[in-house]
């Protein structure tokens, strides 16, 4: 009989409620894609997390596993093996962690949190789940201990009483040592929380407490008293036993060190304050900070080290934290880069009573991590293989790059080596246990982080590790302030002016743009060859399109539009080599002026990318630039477009010129489906050109299709849509005319136009608006006409293109502002391709999709020139098509597939090393430069049909072309909104990916929109998870779960099932070294460690049962949550299969143990009858 599958059912429901919202008698009946994705397919869970553990707290390191743990004030645990080997687990409760504790080679770990609750943790599984938990109701746990070897700890609580716990059980024993009768009468008043608990070397059963007070006992854990009790009058922070036994040493707050002898409680042997200055007269040093930590570290040749954190007198302000080594008579401070949370030192033995002989120290401090090479002249510091400086500079956003070309990850690490600092140990990395996972992923990952000070960093993410292939300074090209005085001209931020806001990366040609926060957008190259630029190009761009508040008329009236704009200025572009000086407007505004200066001398730029062009956005009487909102770059066009609120722009970054700047309202020309009108006319300076008299009812179009330095300006006229026998009439005038006129004056005009700027004196561009006015007043009046005829025309063809989805409803969703209030429309996201920009197309050709804040797409024809040499002098000739689409929210995606449903990639030039030598690039540059237009997509008949995928904020839509038919919809989300969508690749087919500000992830078959996947996640809780959340394909995702963290995740069910073989494993069998020899003598004499049996001291039978109130027990949900992450397939029923035979094993041995017990007890009862029996065997019956 066949197995009944709900989800498959659930599927043809879903399927059918898709295909019942598109559009009815629009679709196509060939139209029916087969879909290999289903819902099965898919399931969310997390992998890995990269990173400094955020808000570090404690640290701990198991010697003989050589694993590093460390938790942090949120609850998490983060631990560390060898390079490759992580692990992270999460406390439920969130509360920090305040100390941890290994069982050292037994593959647990002990942690002690802030709530008053002690988990011990599993470590030989590879996801650590929590066996036991332990919560204290009465007391506040402030310190814990626990032996080498021992299963017993020692717990220490605010009011200064030690308990002792069963680790094994997680259960508290009878034996509590109470504070008062742990110092009697050597104090009067309570003497404090307990900050340290030790058991002395040499001796099991002697415990030395501290407490803060500056109170020490010696407790005697047979007598049951206190042996010997120390008494100083600074606070104690910490304290270490020399490994003999007979010394200790303390640290105080007042930053000096107290060196006891054990059996000379008087006074200590020793007082030094090693940061402190030595009065003259002898008196006391005077008081330093702190020494929150020392360590006293024994070697069998040398000297003994301390080492402790902090002690630095009050008077070195400023001055960094420092580690402190002390070894024989010298003393080296070590300076750190963040405060120090905790140090660790590494041994080679885990034995106290042994030379330790030290070789590292590890130090946490707030946000790195630093190994310290002890044996070593000068201390210098291992090389960190741990992924920990992602937050070296804030992480301002991230890209995600999956199945990438297989040569890109070893050039961007043989570029990334020369990088490398010098100067570190030459030992291997201390921390070396786990092994690692045997990893079924191969294809290449990379991880791109754009970060505040303007640098990137490129990351080999493959096969769920993280490892720095090659950072880069965007900062490079600009002029740095070096005072306070010379800040940079923006207003756009206080700090980090260079801050990456939008990184578009093409793997293919290696091509790289960013877009700063400074309105600035850099085109970056790749070469495996150094070079020295002797002048950075950069290009000037005033984008600026200001409108008037907006009020919504009456709806039977359709209004003329009447724009504010700053006269031609606000459409000119200046192309220079150098910075360009300050210049101000006639009101004594700041104006024409870029948010940043760009380097006027020589700049060396090593291998790796290398700037090409710079763009800058100017100031605008006055009003800074707004940032830079959507970015996009075609290697194989040569050409780059970004757009922000005010408008877009276009250049072409081979001629180094600008092609398009338009403000967003002017896209439309006459099809603007909004109705906008102006409040109050608004007086500005009278343009050179002029406005559009209002009175003709006509639409400003100014300078709409740049020439590469062209800065006029045109006015069109247009007649009303309903006179339409007059509107085709003019369209065969005015095609007859073009035709006959226009193509000789491109071919006339194409040269002069693509000239460089220094090149055209007739064209000078000057500094400053008055500069541009004379520039404008001198333009050839053949080019005047030249744009005027082609706007004319593609105003024109604009009404006769005009197209709408039928299925827009003029009211406006609650995410998007109302029009009548709307006062900008951004650009929020653009793509180019080949495909039919307009319903009569027959061929594809290379275009510009624009999706704006409104819902509004449009497309923007492209007419390349031919390659070779016509591309470096013909300029790109850019048109509007009249095609308009229109969603409900902003837009935020946009693909196209092919026939078969595939994705259609936009074309890209493949990489060639750019600085070769000349007789090399003049072979190659035919090839590198091939026209686009005889690519095989450009040729593709009317019944090749393509299909555009558009997804905005609240729905996504599949449109058929060229007839740009709805034959798809499905509304996302209703009371939310999308923050991040991608179209990406899943076992061999496609699907949609969205991120909703609710926390929702949710996955899209394309191109029918079936939903596949919605899981309630993570709910929006910071912004920093809206800015870098984003998703790549084979089922991968990240974003900033911290500000020093990356976190994965996969929503692919392929990736999950295989999730526990990629992970490493932490616990690894490792012999425990073999102890100390205690030498002939000292058995003899009885001078060794001596042991204690803590099971006679601390169990029931001795110590009797603890109170009910003071703990309670929780018992934890073992290797269950490790098996989470594999919750279905062959793995996860191995997994659940193995902890159940655990389980059954250990009922077995309790029922063992019991069964025992009953055959001892019975054994002794029949003892016992059998004397009795022969006791009275030869008694009468009258004795008894």
């Amino acid at each position: 009989m066949k197995k009944f599958n709900i989800r498959k059912v659930l599927d043809g429901l879903t399927a059918a409620a898709a295909s019942s919202s598109s559009q009815p008698g629009q679709r196509p009946p060939d139209t029916d894609i087969p879909e290999s994705l289903c819902s099965e397919h898919f399931q969310l869970c997390k992998t890995v997390r990269h990173g400094f553990p955020y808000q570090p707290s404690a640290m701990a390191f198991d010697p003989v596993q050589k694993i590093l743990a460390i938790g942090t004030q949120t609850g998490s645990l983060r631990l560390f093996g060898r390079p490759g080997v992580e692990c992270y687990c999460q406390h439920d409760s969130a509360a920090g962690v305040i100390q941890l504790q290994f069982l050292v080679n037994e593959g647990a770990l002990v942690s002690a949190l802030a709530d008053d609750t002690l988990h011990l943790w599993n470590l030989r599984q590879k996801r650590p789940a929590i066996l036991h938990s332990l919560k204290f109701n009465k007391e506040r746990i402030t310190f814990c201990h626990l032996p080498f070897q021992s299963k017993w700890l020692y717990v220490g609580t605010e009011r200064g009483n030690v308990h002792i716990v069963n680790v094994e059980s997680f259960t508290l024993s009878g034996y509590v040592i109470m504070w008062n009768k742990a110092i009697e009468l050597s104090s009067k008043t309570h003497p404090g929380l307990i900050v340290h608990i030790s058991d002395n070397p040499m001796d099991e059963g002697k415990l030395l407490i501290g407490f803060e007070s500056g109170t020490l006992v010696l407790w005697d854990l047979k007598s049951k008293k206190g042996e010997y009790r120390y008494s100083y009058d600074e606070a104690i922070h910490s304290v270490a036993w020399h490994h003999e036994g007979k010394q200790f040493v303390c640290s105080h707050s007042d930053g000096s060190l107290t060196i006891w002898n054990v059996k000379s409680p008087i006074k200590p042997a020793h007082i030094i304050t090693p940061h402190g200055k030595l009065p003259k007269d002898g008196k006391k040093p005077e008081p330093c900070k702190p020494i929150l930590k020392v360590e006293y570290r024994t070697c069998k040749s040398g000297d003994p080290f301390i080492i402790f954190s902090g002690g630095l007198s009050y008077d070195t302000v400023g001055r960094r934290p420092c580690l402190t080594v002390m070894h024989g008579k010298s003393t080296a401070v070590l300076e750190m880069d963040y405060p120090i949370v905790d140090f660790l030192t590494l041994c080679e033995t885990p034995y106290p009573s042994d030379f330790q002989e030290p070789y590292a120290v590890v130090v946490l401090l707030e946000k790195d991590l630093v190994v310290v090479d002890l044996g070593q002249n000068g201390y210098p510091i291992f090389e960190n293989p741990y992924p920990l400086d992602i937050h070296e500079s804030p992480v301002t956003c991230c890209e995600y790059f999956a199945d990438c070309p297989v040569d890109l990850i070893p050039a961007l690490y043989s570029v990334g080596a020369k990088q490398k600092r010098q100067g570190y140990s030459k030992k291997e990395w201390p921390i070396n246990g786990g092994n690692w996972g045997l990893g079924t992923q191969s294809y290449p990952e990379i991880i791109i982080t754009g970060h505040a000070d303007g640098s990137l960093k490129f990351w080999d993410a493959s096969a769920i590790t993280l490892q720095v292939l090659y950072k880069m300074k965007t900062s490079k090209v600009f002029e740095k302030s070096r005072n306070k005085e010379e800040k940079p001209n923006t207003d756009i931020v206080d700090e980090d002016p260079y801050a990456i806001q939008i990184i578009t990366w093409c793997p293919e040609s290696r091509m790289l743009c960013v877009a700063g926060v400074s309105a600035h957008v850099i085109v970056y190259k790749f070469s495996r060859q150094e070079v020295t630029t002797e002048t950075i190009q950069m290009l000037e761009i005033r984008l600026h399109y200001e409108i008037n508040d907006l009020e919504s008329p009456d709806t039977e009236q359709v209004p003329s539009l009447v724009t504010s704009c700053q006269g031609p200025n606000s459409q000119t572009a200046n192309s220079q080599s150098h910075p360009s000086t300050s210049s101000s407007s006639s009101d004594g505004l700041r104006d024409n002026v870029p948010c940043l200066k760009i380097k006027s001398t020589p700049l060396k730029q090593g291998a790796g990318y290398q700037a090409e062009v710079v763009i800058q956005l100017v100031w605008v009487n006055g009003e800074p630039p707004q940032q830079i909102s959507s970015l996009a770059v075609n290697s194989s066009y040569g050409l780059l477009v970004f757009g922000n609120c005010n408008g877009i722009a276009m250049v072409d970054y081979i001629q180094k010129t600008v092609l398009l700047n338009l403000g967003t309202i002017e896209l439309y020309g006459s099809n603007d489906p909004y109705q906008r009108q102006p409040k109050s006319p608004r007086k500005t300076r009278q343009a050179s050109g002029g406005l559009c008299d209002i009175n003709e009812g006509s639409t400003t179009l100014d300078d709409r299709c740049k020439s590469p330095t062209s800065g006029s300006t045109s006015s069109c006229n247009s007649e009303d849509e309903q006179k339409m026998p007059n509107f085709i009439e003019r369209v065969k005038n005015k095609s007859r005319k073009f035709s006959k006129t226009v193509v000789s004056d491109i071919a006339k005009m194409s040269r002069k136009l693509s000239l460089p700027t220094e090149l055209k004196p007739d064209l000078e561009l000057g500094d400053g608006s008055k500069g541009r006015d004379q520039h404008l007043n001198h333009q050839p009046e053949e080019m005047k006409q030249l744009k005027n005829n082609i706007w004319s025309m593609t105003s024109l063809c604009a009404h006769f293109f005009n197209v709408r989805d039928n299925s827009f409803s003029r009211s406006r969703s609650s995410s998007v502002t109302s029009i009548d209030k709307e006062s900008r429309e951004a650009i929020t996201a653009l793509h180019f391709c080949e495909t039919y920009t307009r319903k009569a197309d027959t061929c594809t050709s290379p275009c510009l999709w624009v999706g704006t804040t409104l819902g509004t797409v449009l497309v923007i024809v492209l007419n390349l020139p031919p390659g070779g040499e016509q591309r470096l002098t013909q300029p790109v000739i850019v048109s509007p098509s009249g095609t308009i689409l229109r969603l409900k929210g902003a837009i935020l995606r946009m693909a196209f597939l092919d026939t078969t449903g595939s994705l259609i990639n936009p074309a890209h030039e493949p990489w060639r090393e750019p600085n070769v030598p000349e007789e090399k690039d003049d072979k190659d540059k035919c090839r590198k430069l091939r026209p686009v237009s005889v690519s095989p997509s450009s040729s593709q008949e009317i019944n090749e049909t393509q299909y555009a995928v558009i997804c905005s904020e609240k729905q996504a839509k599949v449109i058929s072309l060229p007839s740009q038919n709805c034959i798809y919809k499905h509304n996302i989300t209703e009371t939310s909104f999308v923050l991040r969508a991608d179209i990406v690749g899943l076992n061999g087919s496609i699907c949609l990916a969205c991120f909703c500000a609710n926390g929702h992830i949710m996955t899209f078959s394309l191109p029918s929109l079936r939903p596949l996947l919605d899981v309630n996640y993570l709910p929006l809780t910071d912004m920093r998870i809206a800015r870098t959340f984003c998703f790549t394909n084979n089922g991968q995702a990240l974003y900033l779960v911290s500000p020093t963290e990356i976190q994965r995740i996969t929503y692919s069910q392929g990736t999950c099932e295989n999730l526990q073989e990629m992970l490493g494993e932490l616990f690894t069998p490792v012999e425990t070294p073999e102890a100390p020899n205690r030498g002939f003598f000292k058995g003899l004499f009885g001078g060794g460690a001596q042991s204690l049996d803590r099971e006679e001291l601390f169990g029931e039978s001795a110590a009797g049962k603890p109170s009910r109130s003071l703990a309670q027990h929780i018992p934890g949900t073992g290797g269950i949550e490790g098996v989470k992450g594999a919750a279905s397939g062959v793995a996860g029923e191995l997994a659940r299969a193995r902890i159940a035979l655990d389980e059954r094993g250990q009922k077995l041995s309790e029922l063992e143990e019991r069964t025992a017990a009953m055959l001892y007890s019975a054994d002794t009862f029949s003892k016992h009858a059998h004397e009795m029996m022969l006791k009275c065997k030869d008694k009468k019956w009258y004795q008894f």
